[in-house]
């Protein structure tokens, strides 16, 4: 008699765990780029805020799935591709995003690296460290309850797209962009650059029309979430918007 095994309770898919490796490689790379052109803008790898950064931000990385994971391994695996149906403002706003946070890279390594325009000092960097830090809280409790966190903003009909209200849900109806909001400038002052801090309001302005952007596609497309939004008022900050 033949018999078919079964996986463990709770134990993930090999098509899930496939993906999963994959999205590892993909902020591994990530990680590595960043590092890339900080460097080469810095004209030099002996700058101790750039390695600082990218020791603290792989170390997040590492953290955040070691959480998330056995909570959500959904959704680091869906994050690992792109999908169809991405709302046509949101691919605009992507790319102006990613050239805003390029400019944090960049615009870092000529100030602190390279030419010493507007350098911060320790306290400043220390500073950025633990926001960098604190910034990655609202992001993982958002990603260890929510299975429909993608990277792009749709309605995912084929996955059966429902209201979260578990979690950072209960206070904020975009709890992921409220880290992204810290991460931002924490990233410039941890690099030691007070000009950097321009390029990562943008980014911080862009991800706020985004929010904006986004609520009104779910209240309009999301069965259930206009009566979610009456609950939890607020996008980002409780009390104030």
């Amino acid at each position: 008699m033949s018999t078919t095994s079964q996986p463990a309770p709770g134990a993930i898919p090999p098509a899930v765990s496939r993906l999963i490796r994959r999205r590892m490689i993909q902020l591994a790379v990530q990680v590595l780029a960043f590092c890339v052109i900080l460097f080469l803008a810095a004209g030099t790898v002996r700058w101790p805020n750039a390695w600082a950064y990218a020791g603290l931000y792989l170390a997040l990385i590492v953290a955040n799935g070691l959480y998330v994971l056995p909570r959500n391994a959904e959704i680091a695996a869906e994050r690992s591709r792109w999908h169809t149906g991405t709302c046509r403002f949101d691919r605009l706003l992507m790319g102006w995003n990613a050239l805003a946070f390029l400019g944090i890279l960049v615009v870092a390594g000529l100030d602190a690296g390279r030419f010493g325009w507007a350098p911060l000092g320790w306290p400043w960097a220390l500073a950025g460290g633990v926001l960098l830090a604190a910034s990655m809280v609202p992001v993982g409790a958002a990603m260890a309850v929510n299975r429909h966190l993608e990277t792009t903003v749709r309605i995912q009909r084929e996955r059966g797209h429902q209201v979260v209200t578990s979690g950072p849900y209960r206070w904020v109806r975009h709890p992921m962009y409220v880290g992204m909001l810290v991460q931002l400038p924490a990233m410039a002052l941890l690099l030691g650059s007070a000009w950097a801090l321009v390029p990562a309001l943008a980014s911080m302005v862009l991800t706020v029309v985004r929010t904006g952007l986004e609520d009104r596609t779910l209240l309009r497309d999301l069965p259930g979430y206009a009566s979610y939004a009456q609950v939890t008022r607020y996008r980002l900050v409780p009390g104030i918007w």
